[in-house]
């Protein structure tokens, strides 16, 4: 279990950063739709890294933070249009998280570490980037990736086989074992494709 600096400094900012997702207007499951995000990426993360590090969990707790605030309708429906509000997102997260954070009491340094991991600085590089990077594609196998193919039933193999691929390219081999290790829910129907994706 990992050992906080100051537990009741922790609280305030997991508190600050749930009540900001609170006001998400989107529903699911009947919450916030980025408050339950948030919920299950603490879950998730505590399931795969118990041993996380402080900045860790509060970077997967704020990771979208806010995000209904910069819709993709927002930008050009093209891949340039989808990097941009990627790029602007990450940015946007971290600056959120980090403000928050100086509210709940943090200092600089552990701010600046946290909206490194959030704007996914150092992806494959920093060790902190990279865990939040893997519970980030281990909630979106779990919870989000049966719905993402419903909205995309028109897809041939190929491009799943593509997605799933590009999805495990960004995971380390220790989320890549924790995936396919009984602990992940997979989406049934996709299973075939997603063995067939990463052998």
């Amino acid at each position: 279990m990992t050992t906080l600096s100051d537990p009741q400094r922790f609280a305030r900012a997991i508190a600050l950063f749930d009540a900001a997702n609170a006001a998400d207007p989107n529903q699911e499951a009947g919450k916030p739709k980025e408050l339950l995000y948030a919920e299950r990426m603490s879950e998730m993360l505590e399931r795969f890294a118990p041993d996380a590090s402080e900045a860790v969990r509060l970077a997967c707790r704020a990771q979208h933070i806010c995000r209904w605030k910069i819709p993709r309708k927002d930008y050009p429906m093209t891949p340039e249009g989808y990097q941009h509000w990627r790029t602007t997102l990450y940015k946007f997260h971290a600056d959120t998280a980090g403000e928050l954070m100086r509210q709940a009491g943090y200092d600089d340094e552990m701010i600046e570490r946290v909206k490194k991991v959030v704007g996914k600085r150092g992806l494959k590089v920093n060790p902190e980037t990279q865990l939040m990077e893997d519970v980030v594609d281990l909630v979106f196998i779990e919870y989000y990736m049966a719905g993402f193919a419903a909205q995309k039933a028109d897809y041939s193999e190929e491009k799943w086989l593509d997605i799933i691929r590009k999805t495990w390219k960004k995971m380390s081999e220790q989320g890549h074992a924790f995936a396919v290790s009984g602990k992940v829910k997979l989406p049934e129907h996709l299973v075939p494709l997603i063995l067939k994706a990463v052998q």
